[in-house]
């Protein structure tokens, strides 16, 4: 059997998932005595110049692992060999446990700068040694939510299929961002480990390795039919139009055969779906329906969408699986609290609001969002709904609020029409959102200044 280390990460070891220097605080604070209750807070200070608003994604699962999170015999004889620990700092961490709460936005909720999607209170060293995974969690599954839900806007209704998975950012990216894309309300995946997992439909057709593989490409047709009647077909592997006139004659030929789909994979996409539109119409195969995929982002569906091109179903793979325009969100998770008094980082451009927080949310007489307000979690509660809810509390998770997760694609699909234009807009520039600071928190936050 072969020595050499696993190239997967296993559930049980993602104690290990952090950086050194959480580590080397933790003995820190163990030495000193430090253990008062700290606040954490996780939130991002700018949205990239593409996003008018972040769906915040991944906060359940964040802290679904942090109440299950334990560091094992072998992980502490690695730890032994690989850095500066005594063993009964070691021996302390073998006891660790999160015994703390967490607050967390529902996931599918539309997040903007300074909110926290997340509060973690604990002892300071759980609360600490939980920075590097939470913010990896969130930050990846925020991040595909995002892009997953500009797309569902730009296709006004249209369904729009996953296909990104073979130029994701290794494994586990691929997997969880399945997760994402059922929360922003994406109809299906190819990808059949992360579809099962998360219960998303699996959605796929055929490469145009198997349209080569026979002697023509009718021959392939047939065959593929055959095999999964009501499929869809690529017919783009010679010519476009010709393959749908193919298509059209064997469907002629042997009427038997049932066919629920084209799929348009190259060139003008509008113009070949409108004349593959007609084509198939005109020989009174109505029923067939129009997938089109290759390199599309939220922009290019749009366009296609504004231009009334007959396109049923959008497969989206490389845009989508990497953020390309957006590939990351500048999180930070800072201590906004200790021993009872608020604390805030004061360095230049880097500020955050000190205190446990709470976020409200205001509609107008329309139902549209109005505008948020940040509060501290204690202050008189200003008008709006809040919003952050407790899903972990003296370490154990709340089944009810954790079942919410589950219910982010409703949520967001109940929020796209509550949007204002200024949201729901794909084009660069500010959202115009109103964020507005409740009274004592305002006070607080100037005082940190100076």
């Amino acid at each position: 059997m072969s020595d050499a280390p696993s190239l997967q990460v296993a559930d049980d070891d993602l104690a290990l998932l952090t950086d050194l220097y959480q580590l080397t605080m933790l003995q820190a604070y163990w030495k000193e005595g430090l253990g008062a209750r700290a606040t954490f807070s996780l939130y991002f200070r700018k949205l990239p110049d593409s996003r008018r608003f972040m769906l915040a994604c991944g906060q359940q699962h964040a802290a679904d692992v942090a109440s299950r999170l334990r560091f094992r015999a072998h992980h502490l004889e690695q730890l032994a060999k690989a850095g500066p620990f005594e063993d009964a700092f070691l021996d302390w961490l073998g006891e660790w446990r999160f015994s703390g709460d967490i607050w967390a936005l529902p996931e599918g909720t539309p997040v903007f700068p300074n909110q926290p999607l997340m509060e973690v209170d604990a002892p300071i060293a759980e609360a600490q040694l939980l920075e590097s995974l939470i913010m990896n969690l969130v930050q990846l599954e925020t991040l595909l939510a995002s892009k997953a839900v500009r797309l569902v806007l730009a296709a006004d209704g249209r369904p729009v299929v996953d296909f990104g998975m073979r130029r994701m950012h290794g494994v586990d990216a691929a997997v969880r961002g399945v997760r994402a894309y059922r929360s922003a309300g994406l109809a299906g995946t190819s990808n059949v480990l992360g579809g099962l997992r998360h219960d998303l439909p699996l959605r796929g057709t055929m490469a145009h390795s198997y349209i080569l593989a026979h002697d023509s490409e009718r021959e392939a047709f047939r065959a593929f039919l055959r095999h999964y009647p009501g499929t869809t077909l690529l017919v783009d592997t010679y010519d476009t139009l010709d393959g749908v006139r193919d298509l059209i004659a064997l469907l002629d030929a042997e009427p038997e055969l049932r066919l629920g789909a084209i799929r348009l994979d190259s060139g003008d996409l509008g113009a070949l779906a409108k004349a593959s539109r007609r084509l198939l119409d005109d020989a009174g195969h109505t029923q067939v329906k129009i997938v089109a995929s290759s390199g599309l982002d939220e922009h290019q569906i749009a366009a296609l969408v504004a231009e009334a091109a007959p396109i049923d179903v959008f497969g989206v793979g490389t845009q989508l699986g990497v953020s390309a325009d957006a590939p990351v969100i500048d999180l930070s998770y800072k201590l906004v609290e200790y021993a009872g008094t608020p604390r805030a980082k004061r360095a230049p451009g880097k500020l955050n609001l000190p205190g446990r927080k709470q976020v409200y949310r205001r509609y107008d007489d329309a139902g549209q969002l109005a505008g948020d307000t940040l509060a501290l979690r204690d202050e008189t509660p200003p008008p709006g709904m809040p919003l952050l809810a407790p899903l972990v509390e003296r370490g154990c998770l709340d089944a009810r609020q954790m079942a919410l997760a589950e219910q982010a694609p409703q949520r967001v699909a109940e929020t796209l029409p509550r949007l204002p234009i200024s949201l729901s807009r794909l084009e660069n520039g500010e959202s115009g959102y109103p964020l507005t600071l409740a009274p004592e928190l305002a006070r607080l936050a100037e005082r940190y200044r100076h």
